[in-house]
């Protein structure tokens, strides 16, 4: 079977056993704030099995992507390296709610991977969870006696927590799960030595397929368990490995999932696959690295310096850096391999297809920018060489191995190649402790603590803040937070008008309201798991009581003008631009409105004003909003409702409408264009290849925003003292002047620059046959000395050395400068100048003939030119 063939045979099958077969979630999560990316296939149920959200269908299937490459699941390391390991991968799964439960769970994998894969059930072994005393829990005998119906007792393995008892997080659902393995050694192997042995012994060839979780308790913050209501199968299979199973394989990478895409490599680089194991691996690391850099960018997130777009630059930087050592290519080709991506996974996943053109732009400027950084961070690493070789250390420090990886993306084992040729190591332990240090940093910046939730009545949270702006409510439970060192509360509501941040739109604020009229401010709304909190710094009194929920109309009409105004603005850069315009971010606040979209070039001031104008037309054409709710999502689709890649929708769907702008979309909106008032442009910008930003501002921002240019141009007319009409006439006359003045300061410091270098003609030395100049002092600009030292060396093209220690505005700073002779015979000025600079507490480089360097202390410039002067004497 084709990989292909698999994926739909999985589907078929649970299909057939009464699952609905749901589509993937988006692989990077956008409104979940305890995760970046979907690591599993539950991730897209969490409100369901948390309880936050109905049971829509209690059976369900699908094909999950999945990326693990941060936090308690990272794999990153072994990508490559072995054969089973990935980043992005897809997650087979099927799941009950409350329906099914052990028996059917454990003889449906067994009948799907017997019956219908044809794996052979001799090579197939199960684990159960062989219970804990310490918690009070027994081994799962119910699972193992199920599987003593399909396995000899010998082949059904005790499985340790860790392995074989499941949790989502330190709190929450959870539960015993049960494992299944393959032996896929040769015969030969396995009469050597009993697959028994190698079960979750790290076996390349002895592995984990499919793993049946079975969810019965919930984790307290506490420590204890208590038994869940309604109990939840859980499962997930890695397609990757069980298509090596299918296919006869001993390693995923040899599998039709991923030998199209090495075939690619090796077209491309001129590499064979098979023939070095080095470049065998970065085939692989490239091969694993291009599917999760793809799906991500089709999922809405761009390569950053910041949270999950940071996490995937780190990854297609990893994969540059393995093509640039170990294939040999130092220019963008990882963007090539696109279109065969699209070959092997784009019927599954059409959003690859619909994306081509911006994920080969995205991916060839990143590798570029990338190039650019690896080039910069060897030159760096080859002068700290020649540093430490200089003075006998065959050691590079752990905090220059760590600042490589941290600011140039150096992984320690470049580091340490690039060493070995030169009989040098790393201080490992000291790269591990500043490793250590960032990660704590990084854990002490995220670190919250939740309690346990307080229950005060039943219910769930009905949102009623598409309609009303304050309702009676009441709490149903609360729990204590504490971030950062700072302690406030998350409330659910039994009925709330406050909209909680997602999509784009910031939470609401506002106050609860008791009977006596006492506040309780909400300062932000969230959702956790979907679940809308209000947060608040303390608990409203009497708790149990019934309060107002009154939100701040202020705030919200401001957030609500700027969302619409998103809208029009979507529109009409379709308008203007062309419909290859799509959504790829947005930001909604009471202040600003943020839209991020693909378009290829920067625009015109014209093409601006083209925008402004239309979205103007469309708010002077006072449309009311035509909203509606629960429309079925293939029928919105029908009626032009426009979708956004990497959003997960739902069966049915709400969508807006403002004239001929209609959009799925789940935020608050005005009640008609009219009262946006106003709209401008403010910024316009590229933020990654292929993907441009506007920021603009409605309504009560853009009155702000345009009385703010208003003021600015008063004061220009005032400051140039003349009349509205004639403020260019006033600007044209003075820059005229500057530009006179300009070219009298230029002619000043030519003039003193000559007369000054005439100067230090005069005074040159001869000293160990190098003509050597010298220059102290303060001086205006240090443009004048390096125009002189240039001057010097074309004048002076032998044997000519050019030292300088001054200070400008009070900082001082040094100069060197080399004929080309004397560098060939081993002065180098950047090294010259490095030392020097330890004198005034700074730094600098450059080339081998000329190199400068700053500092603090203008007190060790004699010093510094004493060092100088004695490299070349």
């Amino acid at each position: 079977m084709t990989s292909k063939e698999i994926r739909q045979s999985f589907k078929d099958f649970f299909a057939s056993k009464g699952h609905q077969i749901v589509p993937s979630a988006p692989m990077v999560i956008k409104d979940d704030p305890t995760l970046m990316f979907t690591n599993a296939g539950m991730n897209q149920f969490k409100d369901i099995i948390l309880g936050n959200a109905p049971v829509k269908h209690p059976r369900v299937a699908d094909s999950q992507k999945c990326l693990r490459v941060s936090g308690k699941h990272n794999d990153l390391e072994e990508v490559g390296h072995d054969t089973y390991h990935h980043t992005m991968f897809e997650m087979l799964g099927n799941w009950s709610f409350g329906d099914y439960f052990k028996k059917e769970a454990i003889a449906w994998a067994w009948e799907y991977l017997v019956d219908v894969l044809k794996l052979d059930p001799a090579r197939l072994y199960a684990t159960v969870f062989e219970g804990s005393p310490g918690e009070d829990l027994e081994r799962d005998n119910e699972a193992a006696g199920y599987w003593l119906q399909y396995l000899p007792k010998e082949r059904i393995i005790n499985g340790n927590k860790k392995d074989n008892f499941w949790e989502m997080g330190d709190t929450g659902p959870c539960g015993p799960c049960s494992e299944i393995h393959i032996d896929i050694r040769p015969e030969e192997e396995r009469a050597k030595v009993d697959g028994l042995l190698l079960v979750n012994q790290s076996h390349p060839q002895v592995i984990e397929i499919w793993n049946l979780v079975f969810m019965q308790y919930n984790r307290k913050a506490d420590g204890s368990l208590e038994p869940l209501p309604a109990k939840v199968i859980d499962t997930g299979m890695g397609f990757e490995r069980l298509s090596m199973a299918v296919q006869g394989k001993t390693s995923n990478y040899d599998t039709d999932v991923f030998q199209p895409i090495i075939a690619e490599i090796g077209k491309i680089t001129g590499v064979q696959y098979g023939e070095e194991a080095k470049k065998d691996i970065a085939m692989r690391v490239i091969a694993d690295h291009i599917r999760t850099i793809a799906f991500s960018i089709t999922d809405g997130q761009l390569p950053s310096n910041a949270k999950a777009g940071y996490v995937i630059r780190r990854i297609l930087r990893r994969a540059v850096r393995y093509g640039y050592t170990f294939l040999n290519m130092h220019e963008a080709f990882m963007y090539k391999l696109v279109q065969t991506l699209i070959e092997v996974m784009g019927d599954a996943y059409p959003e690859l297809e619909a994306q081509k053109t911006l994920l080969k732009k995205v991916i060839k400027e990143e590798e570029n920018s990338f190039l650019r950084t690896l080039e910069t961070g060897i030159r760096l690493l080859d002068k700290e060489i020649a540093e430490h070789k200089k003075s006998d250390r065959n050691e590079l420090e752990g905090e220059i191995a760590f600042q490589l990886y941290d600011t140039f993306g150096f992984p320690l084992d470049l580091t340490e190649l690039i060493l070995r040729e030169h009989d040098m190591a790393v201080d490992r332990k000291g790269f591990d402790a500043e490793m250590q240090k960032q990660k704590e940093r990084a854990r002490h910046a995220a670190a919250i603590e939740t309690g346990d939730w307080v229950k005060v009545r039943d219910g769930e949270t009905e949102f009623v803040g598409y309609d009303e702006t304050e309702s009676e409510t009441q709490v149903i439970r609360y729990r204590k937070v504490k971030q950062k060192n700072r302690e406030f509360y998350q409330i659910v509501l039994s009925k709330s008008p406050f909209y909680a941040e997602m999509g784009g739109q910031v939470g609401d604020s506002g106050w609860l309201i008791s009977d006596n009229g006492e506040k309780t401010d909400i300062f932000d709304t969230k959702r956790e798991n979907n679940l809308p909190v209000h947060l608040a710094n303390k608990l409203p009194q009497p708790v149990e009581g019934t309060f107002r929920a009154k939100i701040d109309t202020d705030k919200r009409t401001a957030t609500e003008c700027n969302h619409t105004g998103t809208h029009l603005l979507h529109e009409a850069l379709r308008e203007v631009l062309g419909t290859h315009v799509e959504q790829k971010g947005s930001y909604v606040s009471p202040e600003v409105l943020r839209f991020d979209f693909s378009h290829f070039q920067k625009m015109t001031p014209e093409e601006i004003r083209a925008v402004e104008r239309k979205v103007t037309e469309k708010i002077r054409s006072n449309f009311s909003i035509e909203e509606h709710r629960h429309v079925p999502i293939n029928e919105a689709r029908a009626q032009g409702a426009i979708a956004l890649f990497g959003e997960k929708y739902g069966d049915d769907v709400r969508t807006v409408r403002f004239g001929s702008s209609i959009e799925l979309c789940g935020g608050t909106h005005i009640s008609s264009t009219g009262r946006i008032g106003t709209f401008r442009i403010v910024s316009e910008s590229a933020i990654a290849a292929g993907v441009r930003r506007i920021e603009a501002v409605t309504a009560k921002g853009c009155e702000n925003y345009l009385y703010a240019m208003d003021d600015t141009l008063r004061n220009v007319k005032e400051t140039l003292s003349g009349n509205a009409p004639e403020i260019m006439v006033g600007l044209h006359k003075l820059m005229s002047e500057n530009d006179e003045m300009r070219q009298k300061i230029e002619a000043f410091t030519k003039e003193r620059t000559e007369h000054l270098k005439n100067a230090i003609i005069q005074k040159k030395e001869v000293v160990n046959d190098i003509t050597l100049f010298k220059l102290e002092g303060i001086f205006a600009s240090p443009e004048i000395i390096k125009n002189i030292a240039f001057q010097l060396r074309g004048e002076f093209p032998q044997h000519m050395a050019f030292v300088a220690a001054f200070s400008v505005n009070s900082k001082p700073g040094l100069t060197v400068m080399l004929s080309d002779d004397l560098v060939a015979g081993g002065l180098n000025a950047g090294t010259i100048v490095r030392e020097a600079a330890k004198h005034i507490e700074g730094g600098g480089g450059g080339q081998p003939h000329f190199a400068t360097a700053g500092g603090k202390n203008n007190d060790g410039l004699k010093l510094a030119m004493a060092t100088m002067l004695q490299y070349l004497s």
